[in-house]
């Protein structure tokens, strides 16, 4: 899908994929959102001599991460935020790739990026005036949409601590290790991000006025708590994660030691059974009524003499 969004005598309007194909003059300023995807997008990009060699290139990369390089009087950023369809990227943020210069903003997207949206019904509703305007708009959705995200992860967190009292199952273990992956994937790109973010806010475009540069500091400023709040899950995930390996190792031991002395209680039991069950002559008292019980309460006895044993030496209480 190919959007385009232009303001035209200070009222925004949405254009058609055929008038971005054509020229389009007597506007004010014009956002073009490409998919990466589309076979019309790469060559509408590559026949503009206006756009740097370099960013022609870097808006079709399919590996990128975030960064912000000034050249030209415009800029070349890659962002990183939320997909509406997780499912067809394996990275837990997609890309959004942004060329910004005076009068004109073009986005390029491989998968859809949820940002997109919000943006563009901002831009319909004149909130949005100028490449400035856009970029910094652009850095708030994708940071607003974030931060719930992260938030999720440390209270997933919070419960899962809660629950490593006393005896916890053992999906814990599955659960800690999926909110540590969730953590090193997003702080992966939002960590640069900040850095990106925080170079074009210190920028002196002139297409950026002091608005701008304010709220695209605030979202380097959110990137960075982020950054720091994913990396406190991510050790504190690798903790809980380290407390129920001992948990587990813990009953491990236990359970073989209550093994340990149930087979120990019985071994001289078994040996006296398994004495008087030869089948040879001359076992004592083969005949007499009161044999069988004897030999009962004879292994009742020292099953008992064992296990107090046990008991003095503090075997079963460790």
């Amino acid at each position: 899908m190919i959007g385009g969004f232009i303001i035209h005598n200070g009222q925004p309007q949405r254009i058609s994929e055929a008038q971005i194909q054509s020229p389009v003059g007597g506007h004010d300023f014009l956002w073009l959102h490409l998919d990466g995807r589309d076979e019309n997008s790469r060559p509408l990009i590559e026949a503009d001599a206006a756009i740097p060699l370099t960013a022609r290139s870097a808006l079709f990369a399919h590996e990128t991460r975030p960064r912000c390089t000034v050249m030209d009087g415009g800029a070349l950023i890659n962002l990183r935020g939320l997909g509406s369809t997780p499912e067809d990227d394996p990275d837990p943020l997609v890309s959004i790739r942004i060329w910004a210069e005076r009068g004109r903003v073009i986005t390029v997207s491989f998968r859809s990026i949820t940002a997109y949206r919000p943006v563009a019904d901002r831009f319909l509703s004149g909130q949005i005036l100028d490449p400035g305007d856009l970029i910094a708009a652009i850095a708030d959705e994708i940071t607003d949409s974030l931060d719930p995200d992260v938030a999720s992860l440390g209270d997933r967190l919070d419960d899962i601590e809660s629950k490593l009292d006393g005896n916890p199952p053992t999906s814990l273990r599955r659960q800690v290790a999926e909110i540590r992956s969730q953590a090193i994937g997003y702080r992966r790109f939002i960590a640069p991000q900040r850095q990106a973010l925080d170079r074009i806010s210190q920028t002196d475009l002139p297409w950026l006025d002091d608005v701008d540069h304010v709220h695209l500091r605030e979202a380097a400023d959110r990137c960075a708590r982020m950054a720091e709040e994913l990396e406190a899950v991510r050790e504190r995930a690798a903790l809980a994660h380290e407390e129920l390996t001992d948990l587990r190792a813990e009953q491990l031991d236990r359970r073989s030691l209550l093994i340990s002395i149930v087979a120990l209680i019985f071994l001289p039991v078994t040996f006296v059974t398994g004495l008087l069950g030869m089948n040879v002559e001359g076992i004592p008292y083969a005949h007499e009524p009161w044999a069988f019980w004897g030999v009962i309460g004879f292994c009742a006895l020292i099953a008992g003499a064992v296990g107090l044993w046990f008991a003095s030496t503090r075997w079963v209480n460790r």
